[in-house]
């Protein structure tokens, strides 16, 4: 137990004449769950040395008959929850078994990601990953949705609407840039340094933020936390926001790209001044092993059936496993905007927010890690460096393409995954029960008719 955090936690538990603790988590395919405990004597205390029992089987992790999990609450993560009526205390948590030992459940993502950054260290000598979201979202101002038997339909109503690119819309056209200031300043109290906002190009009310870097596992904690709060947050202005990769017909999709690098000693492990982007050699291998795994990395970085809407021609859409300075249809761009030597970077464009943040972060980093230890050479695999677009359907020799659904991108997860396997980061229970859990997705789309299907067929 960390006594200096216990005591802070304490402090704050009293000043704020706390009411509540609440042990949020997530669950395998990233949705979030909690459980609040009203406040007694040294309930901290208790929690962390007892955690609070659950049942794993509701959150996918595992069967019925052994199902039975520990949340314990990780103090470097409090916050007071700006969303409860009732002043309320809030944690993220770590997953253990119930044996005698409490041991880490090998599932959890939060265990997951912190191995996977001591994994780094071990295998390429690295001190730390540095991570910056970018959170595409639209705002709505009434949806409706709904599926039976009898019936498949949504309905989204939008106060924007632009005749064309709406990317960096100025006032009085940029309708929300007020609630953008507003969320920023929550994000704010919650810990999480925002970079900067703007109208983003969707032409009926599309938003982004991007935050500044984070280390792997409070990058993926923050992604929650925003995730949470913008939800949160827009409905009390009686708005809805949503993350999905495609929520409209003919509009961008929302992706959630993901600047990374590297460092060692607190200096830029990626930079080297003359080269291709500024990056060296280590750069090259590890981005050589994120395209080399990308048709595998997508069951994790595009983990939905929504996910292939957005990643087709068009749209800026990062298709291509390819690699090049300023190409944003290329899967992993080299920004040239960065002339300071320790932001060198590359971005990782096709992740969407329907990802497990956990998960997808530590796949990219083992994908790296194996580029790394193989000496993958992106050039010589004819990854690039490329500045073509590729908008429209026509065949590019010798390039290869990100999967178009999520079947393809499962099938190519089950040929090839001993690289998610290095350090024993991703058990083969998970692997198993990831690929049960989407192919369910899968089926479920596939059998139900669409409403565009009986435009098409009703009539013949």
């Amino acid at each position: 137990m960390n006594e200096k955090r216990l005591a802070r936690c304490n402090a704050l538990l009293k000043k704020r004449a706390i009411e509540l603790v609440d042990l949020k988590c997530i669950d395998l395919t990233g949705n979030l769950h909690h459980i609040s405990l009203p406040v007694r004597p040294r309930i901290l205390e208790r929690l962390v040395t007892e955690g609070v029992g659950f049942d794993g089987s509701s959150y996918g992790f595992r069967k019925v008959e052994n199902s039975d999990m520990i949340l314990v609450p990780d103090l470097s993560t409090v916050m007071v929850d700006p969303f409860r009526e009732a002043p309320t205390l809030s944690f993220f948590s770590n997953i253990l078994l119930t044996d005698d030992r409490r041991t880490p459940f090998a599932q959890d993502g939060r265990m997951i990601a912190a191995r996977a950054e001591r994994l780094l260290k071990e295998t390429i000598g690295v001190d730390r990953s540095h991570w910056g979201p970018e959170f595409e979202f639209y705002i709505f101002t009434k949806v409706r949705f709904d599926t039976r038997t009898s019936a498949s339909f949504y309905e989204v109503e939008h106060a924007e609407e632009f005749y064309k690119n709406a990317y960096h819309a100025g006032n009085p056209l940029d309708l929300y840039d007020d609630f953008r200031d507003d969320a920023c300043r929550l994000l704010k109290q919650l810990g999480i340094e925002v970079k900067y906002h703007h109208h983003e190009g969707g032409e009926r009310g599309q938003q982004e933020i991007e935050t500044y870097f984070m280390d792997l596992l409070t990058a993926a904690d923050s992604i929650v936390t925003v995730k949470y709060a913008l939800f949160n947050f827009a409905r009390t202005r009686d708005l809805f926001v949503t993350f999905m990769p495609k929520p409209m017909y003919q509009q961008a999709g929302n992706g959630m790209h993901l600047h990374l690098f590297l460092t060692k000693n607190g200096k830029n492990a990626f930079y080297k001044k003359g080269e291709y982007g500024n990056l060296n050699e280590l750069a090259r291998f590890f981005i050589g092993g994120i395209l080399k795994h990308g048709p595998a990395l997508s069951a994790f970085s595009n983990p939905s059936t929504n996910s292939y809407k957005r990643l087709v021609p068009g749209y800026e859409a990062p298709v291509a496993l390819t690699y090049g300075m300023g190409n944003r249809a290329s899967a992993v761009r080299i920004p040239k905007y960065v002339t300071n030597p320790e932001e060198v970077r590359f971005e990782y464009r096709p992740p969407d927010s329907t990802a497990n943040p956990y998960l997808c972060m530590t796949a990219m980093l083992l994908a790296g890690i194996d580029g790394v230890v193989r000496r993958i050479d992106p050039v010589k695999e004819g990854y690039g460096p490329c500045d073509r677009s590729f908008l429209d359907d026509a065949p590019h020799e010798h390039v290869q393409f990100l999967p178009r659904n999520l079947d393809e991108a499962l099938d190519a997860l089950a040929v090839d995954h001993e690289f998610l396997m290095r350090g024993g980061l991703f058990s083969r229970e998970l692997l198993d029960q990831w690929v049960t859990i989407k192919k369910q997705e899968t089926k479920s789309i596939a059998t139900m008719p669409h409403p565009y299907e009986y435009k098409m067929y009703f009539n013949l």
